[in-house]
């Protein structure tokens, strides 16, 4: 449960920087969620054929809530996933976003 409670308060901390600056959601809602969507969907699909391949495999820890969406996938690797495409834009446009800021200036 602990490693579900840090990437939802990661997620909400993605949130945050992003409605503070209007980063990627807040600016242009509809297209960024189609690229968290895609991206995550790309990435869940990655790990389901390694899954498939014996590449990965889950291993019981007490840190997680035990909640499997298929074999060898936890609850908490698709809000992996989903953190992980949602941080690479938060930081991408925000780094784009400086240094045009910083390039006017």
């Amino acid at each position: 449960m602990i490693y579900l409670s840090v990437l939802i308060g990661l997620l909400l901390c993605m949130v945050a920087l992003d409605a503070r600056f209007r980063l990627f959601v807040f600016h242009r809602p509809l297209p960024a969620l189609l690229v968290l969507l895609l991206g995550t969907g790309f990435f869940l699909t990655w790990d389901l054929a390694a899954i498939g391949q014996g590449i990965f495999l889950h291993i019981d820890s007490p840190l997680m809530t035990g909640v499997m969406i298929a074999p060898h996938l936890p609850l908490e690797e698709i809000l992996f996933l989903l953190f992980l495409c949602y941080q690479t834009m938060v930081l991408a446009t925000g780094f784009a976003a400086w240094r045009a800021r910083r390039r006017s200036a």
